[in-house]
């Protein structure tokens, strides 16, 4: 199928320069990259989307309307853990994908922090993280001791009240598109789900023949405007495992790309297919992981630790905050950034974000640099400390992702 043109890439904006770190490669991949919301990010991806399908009031931030003039139909597929920096990697076991890349793709970037739950409610909102309040990995459930892991969410808290948004498939919905999601049948119905996705009939497909069967039926059923979502989460699952170019990893990449030809072969003739990521992946290796349960000076004057192994949001006892401070930035040094919650909201990273999910980000906000992260082997799952590969920072190669346009 012939790929659509597209406008020129804005390349992402720098926010900072590499650390120092001694021994560490500081190319483009390990700089800082802010999120830009409102014009090259996840969170515009829909509402261009329901701007090409008519949605009335729908903005088209990434400028799709001109390219899918006469498009009706819309698939978007995620593919998680696929950054933009990671595809030269990927492109000798996918060769549909490197080709996509080259003919019909530009980078955005996802928002912050760069982890699934909060890039997966980020695009079903079209919103950055701020708003919608899915802040991290896992979160302080504000008021408790509670830690909230949001892939194993269900039950409380309501997921309507943790996350009041509309999605952007209820919008859809709500102007006569039909709107499907395609996912792993294990996630139907889950907090996150919920919170994601609401608004869309929901279908199982548990890999990627079964993916790619279900995307096309639910594209080609109706004869009006037509939205579906699709998610993939294996390229991730093995990068974490087993790290980016791993041998599973690089068996996930070509698998994608199989469930990429046969989507794009599939396409109906007034349908277009978007490809993107939630965040890209780095490996970080056995030298540069720091342990918090193994030092007592991370632990003193803590209460509750969220966030995951790249960003941590402490939450401290009173008074505290400062020696919190000053303690981490001691250990840690340049392996990482260590800010008042009021410092990190400053930056920008989460967009405005009201005063209801202020406190779900920590007193203290903990953003690693270059190829660290902090790990907790004690208070933690223990599978997280075996990980090879991670994401959540605001490296480049975190946080530029993949748009990939396709017209049938």
């Amino acid at each position: 199928m012939p790929a659509g043109q597209h406008s020129p890439a804005r390349p992402p904006v720098l926010s900072g320069a590499p650390s120092s770190t001694p021994g560490v490669n500081k190319g483009p991949f390990l700089a800082p990259v802010a999120p830009q919301y409102g014009g090259a990010s996840l969170a515009d991806v829909l509402p261009s989307v329901l701007a090409v399908l008519g949605v009335p009031g729908a903005a088209d931030l990434l400028g799709l309307t001109d390219e899918l003039i006469g498009v009706r139909r819309v698939a978007v597929l995620l593919v998680d853990g696929l950054g933009w920096h990671q595809i030269p990697t990927a492109a000798p076991y996918a060769p549909t994908l490197a080709g996509l890349t080259a003919t019909a793709g530009r980078p955005l970037t996802c928002g912050f922090p760069s982890t699934t739950p909060t890039s997966l409610v980020t695009l079903g909102t079209g919103t950055a993280s701020g708003a919608h309040g899915v802040l991290g990995f896992t979160l302080r459930v504000p008021g408790t001791d509670r830690v909230l892991n949001h892939i194993e969410w269900s039950g409380e808290p309501p997921p309507l009240r943790w996350q009041p948004v509309p999605t952007q498939l209820e919008r859809a919905r709500a102007a006569g598109v039909a709107v499907t999601v395609v996912s792993r049948p294990e996630f139907g119905g889950t907090g996150l789900t919920v919170a994601a996705n609401r608004g869309g009939d929901y279908r199982g497909a548990a890999g990627v023949d079964a993916l790619a069967a279900t995307m096309l039926a639910a594209l080609a059923a109706g004869s009006g405007p037509t939205l579906v979502s699709g998610y993939h989460p294996d390229v991730d699952r093995h990068g974490h495992l087993s790290g980016v170019d791993s041998m599973p990893w690089r068996t996930a990449v070509s698998e994608v790309d199989g469930l990429l030809a046969r989507l794009v072969d599939g396409l109906p003739p007034d349908a277009a297919l978007l490809v993107t990521a939630d965040h890209g992946q780095l490996n970080v290796p056995a030298g540069h992981r720091f342990d918090l349960d193994t030092d007592p000076r991370l632990t003193a004057g803590l209460q509750v630790v969220a966030g995951e192994p790249r960003v941590r949001y402490l939450h401290v006892a009173p008074g505290a905050t400062e020696d919190v401070r000053a303690a981490w930035s001691e250990v840690l040094g340049p392996a990482a950034r260590v800010l008042t919650r009021d410092e990190a909201v400053a930056t920008g990273w989460f967009g405005p974000v009201p005063e209801d999910h202020l406190r779900r980000i920590g007193d203290v906000v903990v953003v690693c640099n270059d190829t660290y992260a902090v790990l907790a082997s004690r208070s933690e799952s223990p599978v997280l400390s075996r990980l090879v590969g991670f994401h959540g920072a605001d490296t480049a190669a975190e946080m530029t992702i993949p748009l990939l346009v396709v017209r049938g």
